[in-house]
C-alpha cells in the first residue's frame, strides 16, 4: 500500500525539522511526504528542499500564500498532490515514535478513520529538545515535564484491547489521524471556507460519519510527542462553530468548496507534462 504523510506547518522550521527527522527513523518508511505549508517564509522552503535532496522518499513542498489561518485549504492542496492510496496527516511540531506509521497501517481499513493521540511536552523539555540539549530519540513514558503520560506507552496487546470504535466528535485532533484517500475524496476533503483556528477537523469528521465512515481511537499505538507552543488565537471560533452546526443539522456529506478545487488544476498539469 502506498502511503502519503502530510505534514502541516507554519513558520516554525525548527519544529518541522524534528518532525522530518523522526520520519527517517520509522520502521515502515512513508512512500512520500508532502509538507502542507500555510504561508511560511523562505527558511521553511530551504529546510524542505535540503531535506528532500537527501531523504530516502520523495518529499514535496505544498505552499500557499499567507492570508491568515487557512489550515483546511492547505491540507486540501497537499491531499490533491498526494499519490498515495492511504493518507496520514500530522502536525509539523510532532516527534514520532519509530513505529508510528506501522501502527496506523496495522489498523487501516476502508471506511475507517483513525484518530491518534499525543503526548504533551512541557515548555522546559521542548526547549531542551529544540536547542539540542536533549535527544528527541530518548523520549519515553518516563521523560520529565510531559502531560498525557499514558499516551507515551506503546503496547500492541493493550492497543488491541483498548483501541475502540466511537461515533463522537469529542477528542478530534487533526495533528494525528489517517484514512484512505478514497474516503477523503468522497466527502470532498476539508471545507476551504474554514478560516481561523477551530472546528475544521470536527466538521470534516462529521461528514465522514454521515457517509458511513467509522472512527477508531488508537490507544497505546501511533505515539507522537507534541512540542509546547502557546495556544492559537481563536477569534474565528464562533463562525466556525456555526459551520459545524450547519453540517450536523443538514447531515452534509460533501462540502461544496473542498479538495476538488485543486484536483482539477493538478490533473491539467499532469496532462500538460504528458
Amino acid at each position: 500500500m502506498i502511503v502519503s504523510v502530510i505534514i502541516t506547518t507554519y513558520n516554525w522550521p525548527a519544529a518541522l525539522n524534528l518532525t522530518l527527522q523522526s520520519l527517517l527513523h520509522q520502521s515502515r518508511m512513508p512512500d512520500e511526504v508532502i509538507v502542507a505549508d500555510d504561508g511560511s517564509g523562505s527558511e521553511t522552503a530551504r529546510l524542505v528542499a535540503e531535506f528532500a535532496a537527501n531523504a530516502p522518499f520523495p518529499t514535496r513542498h505544498s505552499w500557499q500564500e499567507d492570508r491568515g489561518f487557512r489550515l483546511a485549504m492547505s491540507r486540501n492542496r497537499a491531499i490533491a498532490r498526494s499519490e498515495g492510496e492511504y493518507i496520514i496527516v500530522i502536525d509539523g511540531d510532532l516527534i514520532l515514535h519509530p513505529h508510528f506509521i506501522r501502527d496506523h497501517l496495522t489498523n487501516a481499513r476502508k471506511k475507517r478513520f483513525l484518530q491518534g493521540g499525543r503526548v504533551l511536552l512541557g515548555e522546559t523539555i521542548s526547549q531542551e529538545i529544540l536547542t539540542g540539549k536533549k535527544d528527541p530519540n530518548t523520549l519515553c513514558i518516563w521523560s520529565h515535564d510531559i502531560r498525557n503520560r499514558k499516551n507515551a506507552l506503546r503496547n500492541p496487546l493493550l492497543s488491541r484491547l483498548f483501541s475502540l470504535p466511537t461515533r463522537t466528535l469529542k477528542g478530534i485532533k487533526g495533528c494525528n489521524f489517517s484514512l484512505f484517500k478514497e474516503d477523503i475524496l468522497t466527502v470532498n476533503g476539508f471545507d476551504n471556507r474554514f478560516v481561523g483556528w477551530g472546528r475544521e477537523d470536527s466538521e470534516f469528521v462529521a461528514r465522514l460519519y454521515h457517509n458511513g465512515v467509522q472512527r477508531k481511537n488508537l490507544k497505546f499505538a501511533a505515539v507522537a510527542y507534541h512540542l509546547y507552543h502557546p495556544e492559537s488565537e481563536r477569534s474565528a471560533l464562533s463562525d466556525n462553530d456555526r459551520r459545524l452546526s450547519e453540517t450536523l443539522t443538514k447531515r452534509t456529506i460533501r462540502c461544496e468548496d473542498g479538495v476538488n478545487t485543486f484536483l482539477h488544476g493538478i490533473e491539467q498539469a499532469k496532462k500538460g507534462e504528458g
